[in-house]
């Protein structure tokens, strides 16, 4: 898997379609991975994009970060600018879901100079954030040790469909193993999402939100019908508050409706992508 080395560390990413397509980039969650957009990375590579899914400090990454490193989702977002820049991608979609939306949100309202687009499945916005899942993990950063004791949990099948089960229809427990092997078995990867997570606050999407009527790009908000956690209002709010925006439901989905309707979601996002680059080109 190819890597690119930036300022806070190396990210390493997954990459598939012809080196000519419109470049799309993704953004998973807290403590997920690249893996997480293979459905839909694959489709939309069939159809001419070049997609590009890293893996990002989160949780599930497999190198540790600098010890400078500012791991907070602005931090992150300055990573995901960084790496556009060092890869030269112009024009780009930025697809973000569940935080990784939230850092996509302040990506395309902080540095969105390379930025054609912007697409968020069922993501943290406005005041709900950081989402209460995630409180007694948050308390527990505060120390190493109890830290270290939260995430034992994971290590079992019942521990991660707690943790990721109500995220997606299908039964995603091999991802989910994946995703917390590294936190688990290495104490500077465990140290980086500890870092990350006592960091949460409301106030960062919160300023993401009241700046987002800047961003003039075209934006998709493609919102899942069935989904627990991040309800339906505030993808119509995202909506509503981006100047140039669409809003779609994707029926029959959760969180993760990459996993559930990879291919109503690549059809999706692909028209919006080609429209872009038709507008573009005329």
């Amino acid at each position: 898997m190819p890597a690119v080395e930036l300022s806070a560390g190396a990210i390493h990413y997954e990459k598939s379609g012809p080196p000519d397509g419109r470049p799309v980039v993704f953004v998973h969650g807290y403590a997920m991975g690249h893996a997480l957009w293979r459905p839909l990375s694959e489709r939309l590579a069939a159809r001419g994009f070049l997609c590009l899914a890293p893996t990002w400090p989160l949780g599930a990454h497999t190198e540790p970060m600098g010890e400078g490193a500012e791991l907070t989702v602005e931090g992150v977002a300055a990573m995901a600018g960084e790496l556009l820049d060092a890869l030269g991608l112009e024009d780009v979609v930025v697809v973000g879901n569940d935080t990784g939306g939230a850092i996509a949100q302040i990506l395309a309202t902080t540095t969105p100079g390379r930025l054609g687009a912007l697409a968020l499945t069922s993501c943290d916005a406005f005041e709900h954030f950081p989402p209460p899942v995630l409180k007694p993990l948050i308390a527990a950063a505060k120390f190493a040790p109890a830290f270290q004791a939260a995430l034992q949990p994971l290590r079992t099948r019942l521990g991660r469909k707690r943790a990721y089960g109500a995220l997606a229809h299908a039964d995603i427990d091999d991802l989910a193993a994946e995703w917390v092997k590294p936190a688990l078995a290495d104490r500077r990867i465990r140290g980086d999402l500890r870092r990350f997570t006592g960091s949460l606050n409301r106030q960062s999407t919160e300023r993401a939100a009241a700046r987002l009527a800047q961003f003039r790009q075209p934006a998709l908000i493609a919102w899942s019908a069935d989904d627990d956690f991040f309800p339906v209002e505030d993808g119509q709010r995202l909506a509503a508050v981006l100047p140039n925006s669409r809003f779609e439901i994707i029926e029959h989905a959760k969180t993760f409706s990459m996993i559930d309707q990879p291919d109503t979601l690549a059809e999706a996002t692909a028209a919006f992508a080609r429209t872009r680059t038709v507008e573009r080109a005329a």
